[in-house]
């Protein structure tokens, strides 16, 4: 089992703007998440926030602490986990309790959960386990949330080359967290546009994982200030951090999927502040 993690220091709108494009990717694209028989993790300091993946092959996978990043006997002692699955079907064990977890399923794992391993059901087809992870100050039991089980919201049209179903599936309305919130928003076959009409939110950020794009196809995130935006074009399973002070929107060459995860001050789902179309620069 190999264990890797890249650590990003949060900067300002301002020092954005001195940016290039290798630059710009350096500091907020997460390229690989997903190794043969390993975890890899990328911490961020914007709200200590981190996002990685586990890809279990051939051997049960660990997760282990990060000594120089966590300074914490095992992983979860001051922090919560979310975890998506985005390949084959697979289990998720914690502290001997056993999760199946298929395609598109999720399970949240609290504060304090000592032993959590990574199983693949079929090492031809291997589990990619999606993960976010956030500091946490109290313990909530561990719960598996599926699509079904999921808050969904409809928005958008095919008109607007943005219908799109939203699966709210660690929201305050369905599980218990301490701040961290994840959810999985599909793009219907013909819409590429995510997020839009765009907006920020100062009380807190996010990370999104894009994934479900067909070979050959990317996308293109947006970023930055509402006068001021940016793009990073995207490949498939590559993730994103997007600060505060950010906007977050992309468009596709195909549609696609792509899972979003908050945290932060406010736990409220609709607290934005939203920017007219027109008005992005």
């Amino acid at each position: 089992m190999e264990l890797t993690f890249d650590s990003r220091y949060a900067i300002g709108p301002n020092e954005s703007k001195n940016l290039d494009t290798e630059g710009l990717r350096k500091n907020f694209l997460i390229e690989q998440l997903f190794l043969k028989d390993g975890i890899h993790f990328t911490y961020s300091h914007y709200d200590r926030y981190m996002a990685g993946g586990a890809m279990p092959v051939n051997e049960k996978l660990k997760l282990e602490t990060i000594e120089p990043l966590l300074k914490e006997d095992y992983f979860l002692s001051r922090r919560e986990l979310g975890i998506i699955n985005v390949g084959g079907n697979g289990k998720v064990e914690v502290d001997g309790e056993l999760f199946e977890l298929n395609f598109k399923e999720a399970l949240y794992i609290g504060k304090g959960n000592k032993e959590v391993y990574f199983i693949s059901n079929d090492p031809s087809n291997p589990s990619k386990f999606y993960m976010n992870s956030t500091p946490a100050h109290h313990s909530y039991p561990t719960k598996k949330v599926t699509k079904e089980q999921a808050n969904k919201i409809e928005l958008g049209s095919l008109e607007t080359s943005n219908h799109r179903v939203i699966n709210q599936m660690m929201l305050h309305t369905v599980i218990e967290t301490c701040q961290l919130q994840m959810g999985m928003t599909e793009l219907q076959l013909g819409s590429v546009w995510n997020t839009m009409p765009a907006h920020t939110h100062d009380r807190r950020m996010e990370v999104y994982f894009y994934f479900d794009l067909p070979e050959g196809q990317s996308v293109s995130h947006f970023m930055g200030p509402v006068n001021e935006t940016r793009h990073i074009w995207m490949q498939n399973e590559q993730a994103v951090i997007s600060p505060p002070w950010s906007i977050h929107a992309g468009a596709g060459t195909s549609n696609y999927t792509f899972i979003w995860g908050m945290a932060g001050e406010n736990m409220d789902y609709d607290d934005m502040d939203k920017s007219p179309i027109t008005e992005l620069r």
